[in-house]
């Protein structure tokens, strides 16, 4: 288990001293990260206040689960923290990602949740190759699988879902990924699905949710040809949604992913939650059956204690206070 790390850090422009980091570091490199990246530590809120991390933070060896506090409470953080592998997956990280995203699926509190890396320059590097290796020819499948099923589960979500990529992300990195909502990519970082250089195809959806994403025969191109993408080029193909210029901090994206996550704030949650739901199964099937799947959600809304609060703040003129009810 690596060792909880402490950070006191004195704010003398504030007057105050407060305790803004619980962690789980398992190198250095991974600590200067969290220490040097003002988003992680403290940001100018729009009422002049300080936006710090909340105390309350589940960790395992390769996963860190932050909860954002103040202006930026609702917002959860899962950082992907295996140094040593480039944050490859191995059968630790779908089991604590597994049990995460099964966590977050329960809590209505939840309002957005960004994807990232606590590892500089590298989002996901893919299956964790040295592990792969040990397995014997009968386990491979069933851990395929296991992967598989988390990935789904994360892009099922209830909540908005964002994937900050600041480095490269490559087979099941990107796989993660095409399963979040939406994707912010550093300019410099490189992604693609290269499991035919390996002789084996995308096994975590990769074949179902690139489709989807840039057209059926881009993403053949894309697979056939185990191609790896820029920022820039997954922009042009609208492989993710938002290319950011990196920054000397490496978190450009996640920076860029933050400021989408504070848009999201302020809406409706439960709104949120059942537009996102009536879009993804109303891309899955005919328009009329579209139609009436968007008006069984909008159903669902129209009870909620949030709507008529929305209905009040417009006649008052002042800005909603949405409670998720």
């Amino acid at each position: 288990m690596a060792a909880l790390v402490r950070c006191r850090v004195l704010f003398q422009s504030f007057r105050c001293q407060t305790s803004i980091i619980n962690g789980v570091c398992r190198s250095d490199n991974v600590l200067h990260t969290f220490l040097n990246k003002r988003s992680h530590c403290v940001r100018p809120a729009s009422n002049g206040g300080v936006r710090l991390y909340s105390s309350e933070v589940k960790s395992g060896d390769d996963l860190i689960v932050r909860y954002l506090d103040g202006d930026d409470s609702g917002i959860v953080v899962l950082g992907i923290n295996r140094p040593k592998s480039k944050n490859a997956i191995s059968k630790n990280l779908v089991m604590v990602m597994s049990e995460a995203v099964e966590s977050l699926k329960k809590n209505n509190k939840v309002r957005t949740v960004i994807l990232c890396s606590m590892v500089p320059g590298i989002f996901c590097a893919g299956a964790d190759l040295k592990e792969r290796a040990k397995m014997h020819q009968s386990e491979v499948g069933p851990f395929v699988t296991k992967a598989r099923t988390l990935i789904t589960e994360l892009g099922t979500l209830p909540m908005p879902t964002i994937a900050a990529i600041d480095g490269a992300a490559l087979g099941g990195g990107l796989e993660m990924a095409l399963a979040c909502d939406i994707r912010v990519a550093a300019s410099s970082a490189k992604m693609g699905l290269v499991e035919t250089k390996l002789a084996i195809i995308p096994g975590a959806g990769g074949t179902q949710h690139l489709p989807r994403t840039v057209g059926v025969s881009i993403a053949k191109e894309l697979i056939f040809a185990a191609r790896v993408l820029s920022g820039d080029e997954a922009k042009s193909l609208g492989l993710v949604n938002h290319a950011v210029e990196q920054n000397q901090s490496g978190d450009a994206a996640y920076l860029r992913a933050l400021d989408l996550a504070r848009e999201f704030i302020p809406q409706g949650p439960i709104a949120i939650r059942m537009a996102k739901l009536a879009i993804n199964q109303g891309m899955e099937v005919d328009l009329k059956t579209g139609l009436a799947i968007e008006e069984a959600c909008y159903a669902q809304v129209i009870p909620t204690k949030d709507r008529l609060e929305g209905l009040l703040a417009f006649k008052e003129k002042r800005p909603p206070c949405y409670k998720g009810e």
